[in-house]
């Protein structure tokens, strides 16, 4: 049974790793790579390392997508502010 798991975890990576390459808007990769650094912490918690879990959810899932974020929101404002691109 452990190894269904295993195995259904390891194709969600796969599959949101594919995701975060495929999409073209920013914020839905960024939002996908959230959710593949979120289910590399279960796997992690699943192969018995909960303290491997634990950074990966906290400063993975967590930090990373929230520091992304805010660099595709502060990107967002400065090609507003001048009309285009910032050649």
């Amino acid at each position: 049974m452990s190894e269904v798991f295993h195995i259904a975890i390891l194709t969600l990576l796969v599959i949101s790793a594919f995701f975060a390459i495929w999409f073209r808007d920013l914020l839905s990769s960024v939002i996908s790579l959230g959710v593949f650094s979120l289910i590399l912490a279960i796997e992690f918690y699943l192969l018995r390392a909960p303290d491997v879990a634990i950074a990966e959810a906290g400063i993975g899932a967590g930090l990373s997508t929230a520091i992304y974020l805010i660099a595709l929101r502060g990107c967002g404002k400065a090609r507003t502010k001048t009309g285009g691109d910032m050649r």
